[in-house]
């Protein structure tokens, strides 16, 4: 597996990581705005995806790279691929790559009560990563309860 930036044709494989989604998050993969916010991020060379040998896209990355407060506005990986190492090679890569120190990252995923808090692994993963639970979000478009995680950057 290696971590690069996206490319245009890498566009089709974020809709399809969206689609694996939206039971949790509300629809995406057709949704304009978030279509919209992918471009934007391939454009902005913020985006990342985590290929295979044979460039099967496992795993995307969309990345706010404003200091001092850096956010995660998304990361999926495919739901073949949880747990395998991808979702952990692209935090990397994105804090290598637009990281500058002091400061803090932050995103925003399930809060505790939230059915995909568990399901989807997402807060382990983060508090794996040694990021922390902070203040509470507003709620997801589904209306499920949201909340930020925040690692400090030194």
């Amino acid at each position: 597996m290696i971590v690069r930036l996206a490319r245009e044709q890498d566009f089709p494989a974020f809709l399809g990581l969206a689609a694996q989604v939206e039971q949790w998050f509300g629809p995406m993969a057709g949704d304009s705005g978030f279509q919209s916010a992918v471009d934007k991020h391939i454009r902005r060379s913020t985006a990342l995806v985590a290929v295979s040998s044979g460039s099967d896209v496992l795993g995307g990355l969309l990345f706010g790279a404003k200091t001092p407060i850096y956010h995660v506005h998304w990361l999926v990986v495919s739901e073949e691929e949880r747990g395998k190492g991808a979702g952990r090679a692209l935090m990397a890569e994105a804090t290598r790559r637009f990281v500058r120190s002091p400061g803090s990252i932050e995103m925003v995923t399930f809060g505790a009560d939230h059915p995909g808090a568990v399901a989807s692994g997402a807060r382990v993963f983060y508090e794996r990563l040694g990021f922390a639970p902070a203040e509470a979000a507003d709620p997801g478009p589904e209306g499920g309860s949201r909340q930020i995680y925040r690692r400090a950057v030194t």
